[in-house]
C-alpha cells in the first residue's frame, strides 16, 4: 500500500516573501513583483523580476511556483496555496 505524501500549502504572498529574501542576496540585487495593470499584465505577465541596480526589468511572465524551486524556497513537500 503506497503512502499519500500530505504537501503543505504555502500562501502566494508567503512564496513571494521567501523568492525576494534570496533573491536580495544576489548580485545584481532584484526583487519579484506582481503586476499592476491590464496593459502591463499583457506585457509582463502576472509577476517579473525587477533589477533594482538598473531599475530594469530581468525577466517577465514568472512563475512564482517554478522560481521557487530553482531558488530552493519552496521544498517538494510545499504547494503553492490555490486561493
Amino acid at each position: 500500500m503506497k503512502k499519500k505524501v500530505q504537501k503543505v500549502p504555502v500562501s502566494e504572498r508567503a512564496l513571494v516573501q521567501r523568492i525576494n529574501r534570496k533573491l536580495c542576496q544576489m548580485q545584481p540585487r532584484s526583487v519579484l513583483k506582481k503586476t499592476k495593470g491590464a496593459r502591463a499584465k499583457s506585457d509582463l505577465g502576472n509577476y517579473y523580476i525587477l533589477n533594482t541596480d538598473s531599475n530594469g526589468v530581468d525577466s517577465h511572465h514568472v512563475d512564482p511556483e517554478t522560481l521557487g524551486r530553482e531558488l530552493e524556497v519552496l521544498s517538494d513537500s510545499e504547494e503553492p496555496d490555490e486561493d
